[in-house]
């Protein structure tokens, strides 16, 4: 069964690499590529490990749930950076030979919109002045991007909370406790909409005027290690995933972090990425110092 499971990522290796054109593995991999292409950058070496999550067998079929994690070494302008991403599958055996292999398909898609409070003023004690500190966010998103932080909930759709973490730890202040409809916050046992729903923090960091402020720009390259970005893939007003900046390309375009699909250092326009539409909308917040 070890073997069989070696001789499927050598498999997988080969489809990366664009060596077989299969199924929507290939597909995936070719939509990699032409981004990189658009900005004048190439995979060096692809390496891929898969660790099994659980396992069944029904006589002769073998049944594998498993967590495939991609590393690619890219080249750009002489630069070299890691770009990583993990995915859960299921691989068939019978007898021993591969028999199927495909993705367990997960969504970004989180629930509709909810509407919230921007509230100005502050219950008493609450924090809402603060230094943001970039280099503490990113290091979190670094920890946490491929692993859940124990001290938090995980969610489903995990992007916006695996984000607002992330501005957390770079000393955000939170705001609006108890009602889920105000501000921003987390305090373990309930939390905001603002803090786990795509589109809402979106709406939040929109609006918000004390404690965590954004300030929306025009273009990506305007954007700082520690700001966000929020995804409408289908272009329909209702955003449905955020990101954090964790590096710039050699061209000065933001690279990012990100749960759900979890993924580091993935260019920010997430065109090789199966959620993607041509009627994609994007929107830029660059954290405001408080």
């Amino acid at each position: 069964m070890r073997e069989a499971f070696q001789r499927l990522f050598e498999t997988r290796m080969e489809q990366l690499l664009g060596n077989q054109k299969t199924d929507e593995t290939f597909m995936k991999a070719e939509k990699k590529l032409e981004s990189l292409n658009k900005r004048s950058a190439e995979v060096v070496k692809i390496k891929a490990t898969g660790n099994i999550i659980e396992s069944a067998d029904d006589g002769e079929l073998q049944r594998v749930n498993y967590l495939a994690h991609y590393q690619y070494l890219i080249k750009q302008k002489g630069n070299l950076y890691m770009e990583e991403e993990t995915e859960e599958r299921v691989a068939k055996f019978f007898k021993g030979s591969l028999v199927g292999d495909e993705e367990i398909k997960q969504t970004v898609h989180q629930n509709h919109p909810v509407e919230i409070n921007i509230r100005e003023d502050a219950d008493w004690g609450e924090r809402l002045s603060y230094a943001y500190n970039r280099l503490k966010a990113v290091q979190y998103a670094e920890r946490w991007w491929n692993t859940p932080n124990p001290a938090y909930k995980k969610f489903e759709n995990n992007c916006t909370n695996y984000i607002s973490q992330c501005l957390t730890a770079g000393g955000a202040p939170m705001r609006g406790q108890p009602n889920r409809s105000n501000g921003w916050w987390y305090n373990h046992a309930n939390w905001s909409y603002s803090w786990a729903v795509a589109h809402t923090l979106r709406v939040y960091l929109n609006q918000s005027q004390v404690g965590l402020r954004a300030k929306e720009v025009s273009s990506p390259d305007q954007l700082l290690l520690g700001d966000v970005i929020c995804y409408d893939f289908e272009g329909d007003g209702r955003f449905n995933h955020n990101t954090i900046v964790t590096g710039k390309d050699a061209y000065g375009m933001p690279l990012v972090n990100a749960n759900t699909y979890n993924s580091r250092m993935r260019y920010w326009s997430y065109e090789d990425s199966s959620a993607y539409t041509p009627n994609i909308k994007y929107k830029f917040f660059s954290i405001i110092d408080g």
